[in-house]
């Protein structure tokens, strides 16, 4: 992807999180951008498949994500940078052929809209987490 369909990708994302909602154009837009890999994000936050786990006191979070396969695994990923998914490694990491996989995009647009499920954890119990990364 290049850096002008980076931009306008961020672009889209911060309308949609100043207005907590999101349009057919935008969706139009980032399905031009993200392709099947959008349509299965939505999917996900649909079924209300994203948690954000934030640690108290400090307010650091990191986001949780249902894999769409049989076996429900659930991915943590840093919605911009990062995701312990294997498509994250092989497709974005090796082959440079995404910006970022499906789990990224459902937590990216699960965090604009609100529509994840708030799971608060101690800052202890979120760092034993983030050491399993």
């Amino acid at each position: 992807m290049s850096a002008s369909s980076s931009l306008v990708a961020d672009t889209v994302w911060k309308t949609i999180e100043s207005t907590q909602s999101v349009t057919e154009e935008q969706l139009s837009i980032l399905h031009f951008l993200f392709g099947k890999n959008l349509e299965r994000a939505t999917k996900i936050v649909d079924q209300r498949g994203v948690k954000k786990i934030s640690g108290q006191p400090s307010g650091r979070s990191i986001f949780q994500v249902v894999g769409e396969s049989r076996r429900k695994e659930e991915y943590f990923c840093f919605p911009e940078h990062y995701c312990a998914c294997y498509s994250f490694f092989y497709d974005i990491v090796n082959r440079g052929e995404q910006l970022c996989c499906k789990h990224q995009l459902a937590a990216r647009l699960a965090a604009a809209l609100g529509a994840f499920i708030d799971v608060k954890v101690s800052d202890e119990q979120l760092a034993l987490l983030l050491i399993k990364l």
